[in-house]
Order: structure tokens, then sequence, then C-alpha cells
């Protein structure tokens, strides 16, 4: 029996023991600090001539800038997707060009900064941007550490206030909250940290010596706001207006007699103010076109109390024009901007409207480079520009609308072939697709930049034997059409627009129509949206009453 007692209580101590033993290695595991440091060269992702970026408080895992002769470089696609757009690199000729509203600025792989070190450098096959160049171009803080073990620069583009609080004795500073988180660095008592976000007992913070991690709330001092001032000056892209609603009409031109029917198309025309003829296309890669320029068609329309709007476009002549390559080499880009601003001289025009279409994505960036430089020599000779768009959509979206708005002085969307010629049957502009392309348009580009088109045609489909055809018409040739065949149309609310339908013979023949009625809806959707004006395609395809319709209301 003492046996067995003496046993039992063995056991007992032993488990009591060995409970206390786990109960404390527990406490211990749980609460007791470690002192394990963090590798911050391996934290930063800094390694080698790396250089961390840290994009407003957030380290940014894939991107990197680099360490080239003690200057940090950024990627300049990085810089151009989140930090500032304008910076172009001009891969053909070497050149990275910075346009400014009324200067061009150009640099070479031998142009230096402030600090004699270059301004870019092109190594393993991207071109690297000086850090301080990007900051004088660019409303951003930066701050830059690369005299420790970890290399790494702040960009912060928000100048929103941030909780500053000074320690109030040193701490270490974590990778995450927690005692149990490995050690980052350590701050100094009194050092003054800004305070990121506030948990129940620690904080995430930034620190005077470029970390960023997590410390416990006992140890900050009372929190202030502190508040940033940014000196930037934004360049400020000024813009020629008409001073009126603007009522455009392009007029299509393919030779010199078609400028001849200028004064007998206009003749019904009312309340335009703007026309637009096809006079500039272009025929090859080089920057060169084909000019339908009439210094007597300019005088007839000027007599007339009408602008003179010439169109470039690269479609009429461009059976050899690649855009990509086109626009892709500034001394072609400046050879046209050249070129266009003599004709514009020569022939007294008034502005100049582009209408660059169903080009590559590869060729967006450059397209819109040559918008932005052809607009600086626009603003300096007060020619107004224009540039002609489809309705916003995903795969156009390099084309980039919203720049184009803050730059040119007119922003057109066509908003017509909803249904194109090649595809199925259906309305050329309905009333919704226009009322998105509003929409769309108004998230980019300022209504008072903002000319909405419109069409004067429609198209006649044709279904036999499982193919569709279609044709297009003028409005006026169109109901010419229906009266001669019969078709009955019926409103379609919702569309906004006749749609009417007959058998001829084995075709089924399908028309969604446009005429004074769906006109005036789509001119509802313009100045109840307080838009610039409205555009008209084309020139000869309405009869008389659309203008009625059409003109801004203050000249009915």
């Amino acid at each position: 029996m003492r046996r067995f007692l003496k046993s039992v209580l063995i056991f007992i101590t032993v488990f009591i023991a060995l409970t206390g033993a786990g109960a404390f290695y527990f406490l211990y595991q749980k609460y007791v600090p470690t002192n394990e440091q963090a590798d911050p060269s391996e934290w930063f992702g800094a390694v080698g001539d790396r250089v961390a970026i840290v994009l407003n408080n957030e380290l940014l895992e894939d991107e990197k800038g680099r360490l080239i002769d003690d200057e940090v470089y950024l990627p300049l696609k990085w810089v151009n997707q989140k930090l500032n757009q304008r910076f172009y690199w001009d891969q053909e000729e070497k050149l990275l060009i910075y346009t400014l509203p009324e200067e061009i600025i150009y640099a070479d792989a031998s142009t230096l900064g402030s600090s004699g070190k270059p301004l870019f450098v092109e190594q393993d096959g991207e071109l690297w941007l000086l850090a301080g160049l990007v900051m004088n171009y660019t409303d951003i803080r930066m701050e830059r550490f690369t005299d420790g073990d970890a290399n790494r620069i702040f960009v912060d583009t928000t100048w929103d206030s941030v909780p500053q609080a000074q320690l109030l004795k040193a701490g270490k500073i974590r990778v995450r909250g927690g005692v149990k988180s490995n050690i980052l660095t350590e701050a100094a008592e009194g050092e003054r940290v800004q305070v990121l976000e506030t948990m129940d007992n620690w904080s995430r913070i930034r620190t005077e010596t470029g970390y960023l991690g997590y410390i416990q709330n006992r140890l900050l001092g009372t929190q202030t706001e502190h508040h940033f001032v940014s000196n930037f000056q934004e360049p400020v892209y000024t813009s020629i207006s008409l001073g009126e609603p603007v009522c455009l009409v392009w007029h299509q031109v393919f030779s010199q007699q078609a400028n001849e029917m200028m004064e007998q198309l206009m003749s019904s025309a009312k309340g335009v103010n703007v026309i637009a003829p096809t006079w500039f296309m272009l025929t090859d890669n080089e920057g060169s076109y084909e000019c339908l320029a009439d210094s007597a068609y300019v005088e007839k329309a000027h007599a007339m109390g009408l602008q003179v709007w010439a169109v470039l476009d690269n479609f009429n002549k461009g059976e050899k024009v690649q855009s990509e390559v086109l626009f892709a080499k500034t001394s072609v880009r400046q050879k046209l901007i050249d070129s266009l601003m003599k004709d514009a001289a020569a022939y007294q025009l008034d502005g100049i409207n582009l209408d660059i279409e169903s080009i590559r994505e590869e060729a967006g960036v450059h397209y819109v480079q040559f918008i932005r430089e052809l607009s600086v020599s626009c603003r300096k000779e007060g020619i107004i520009l224009s540039v002609d768009n489809t309705v916003p959509a995903p795969y156009s979206a390099f084309y980039n609308r919203e720049e184009q708005g803050k730059v040119a002085d007119y922003v057109i969307i066509m908003a017509y072939d909803e249904h194109h010629a090649s595809g199925e049957a259906g309305s050329v502009a309905s009333l919704g697709y226009v009322k998105k392309g509003i929409e769309d348009t108004l998230k980019l580009v300022p209504r008072e930049k903002f000319i909405n088109g419109v069409p004067f045609y429609t198209r006649l489909w044709r279904e036999e034997g499982g193919e569709v055809s279609a044709t297009s018409m003028g409005i006026a040739a169109a109901k010419s059409w229906v009266q001669d065949s019969g078709m009955v149309l019926e409103w379609d609310e919702e569309l906004g627009q006749y749609y009417g339908e007959l058998q001829e013979g084995s075709a089924l023949c399908r028309l969604w129509m446009e005429e004074e009625q769906s006109l005036s809806r789509k001119m509802d959707l313009i100045w109840e949206n307080h838009l610039a004006g409205v555009a008209c395609w084309k020139l000869g395809f309405e009869n008389p009453e659309l203008w009625d319709v059409v003109r801004p209301k203050e000249k009915r």
C-alpha cells in the first residue's frame, strides 16, 4: 500500500512539474519578445544595385529601381503607369521627350542633370529615369536611403495630412505587430514617426530613417497632424474655345472639284459654325500627305461665318500607312507638324481636326505623343486642335481620351457605327448607345471640350440565304427609299428611332431609321449634359429639315 501511495505521489509531482514547465514554455513562447533580427535588404528586396520602391507607404514587390553611379533611377514603364505618363521615349531615335504646354524638351544619352549624372540610362533592354528628373516634373514627394544595408526610395503621390508621434522611449520596430515578429530596426527616444495605422496594441509606422514596421502603442506619444505642402507648379494647358456651342459638319472631299460644291451643299444648312473638309490624307510612314486645301474655299467659308477645321486622316490614301511606324519617330512627327502648320498659315485655317482611326495598340503611345506635340504648335499659332474618337471601350483605351482632353481644345466622339457594315444587323446609333458613350466620355473629358458626333446616315440591311449585307444611305436617300419601297416604320421608344422591315423576294430588308425625331433625342442628350456641341457626318447626307433639329437651341 505504501509503495502504491508513493508511486501516486511521484506521478502527481511529475505531472505538476511537467504541466508547470509546459505552461511556462507556452507563456514564454507567447509573451517573451524575440530578439531575432530581420535582414533589411532581404525584407526590402533590395539586393545589389536594386533599389526598393515604397509607393504611398506600400512596398512594391515586383518593381525595383536601380542605383547607378550613386544615383537612383526608376523604370520608365513604371513611371508612366504610376507617376507621370508624359515622359516619352523614342526608341528609334534614342530621345527622351517631355512635352509642356508651350515647349518640348528633348534629352539624349549625353544630357546631364544638375547632379552631373545622365537623365536616363538604357540598360538590360529597359530605360531608367533619374529619380530627381521625375520629381522635377511630377507632383510627388521622394525620400531616398542609399547609405545603409538596403537601398530604397519612398515615393508619395498624395499630400494628405498624416498623424505623427514622438517616441516616449526607444523601441524596436518589428516586421509585423506582435513581440514574436522579427526586428527590422530600432528607433531612438524622441524620434518622430508617421502613424499609418493604429490597432489595439500596435501601430504601423514610418520612421525618419526610412523604415516601415510596427511598434507598441505604449511607446508612442500624443499624435498630431503633420501637413505636407506641395510647391509643384502644375503646367496649365490652355485651350482655345470657339466661344459658343459648336455645330460642326464634316465635308468629305476627294478632289479639288469637290471643293466647288461647298456653297451648294451649305445652302440649306442652319446654325453651322464649323466646316471640316477632309483635305489632308496621310500617304506613307514618313509624314507625307496629299493636300486638297483650297484658299477660295476658306475665303467663302469665312464670308459665310464658318470656321474651317481641316481634317488629317490615315485611311483615305493610307494603304501604306502604319501608324505604329509613322508616329514612333520624333523627326517624322515634327516633319508632319511643320507641314500642317505651314498649310494652316498658307490657307488661313482656323483649326486642325485629327481623324486617325483603326490604329494598333502599340501605336497608341506614339499617337498620343503626336497630339501633345501638335498641341504645342497649335497653341502658339492660335489654331484650334480637335481629335476624333470612337465611343470609349476597353479595346481602344490606348487612344487615351483623358490625356487628349487635357492637351487638345476639343475631343469629338463619333457616337455612331454601333453596328458596322461587316457585322450583325442593327442600329447605327441607338439612344442607349449614345447615352452610354456620353456618360463614359464625361468620366475622361471635360464637358466644355466634349463634342458629340451624330450620323446623317443609316444602313439598309439585307438578309438572304444566311448572308447579311449592308448599304450605307444618307438620311435623305433613306427617306426616299422607304417611300418608294412602301416600308412601314414604327417608333421604338427604347432605341429612340423608327424601325421597319419588309420582304423583297427572298431577302428580308431591315432598317433602323435616322431622321428628325431620332436626332432630336440625341441632341437632347447633348444639351442636357451641357456638352461643347455637335459634329455631323456628313454634309450632303441630310435633308434640310434636319438642321432645325441639330443647330443649337439659341440659333433656332
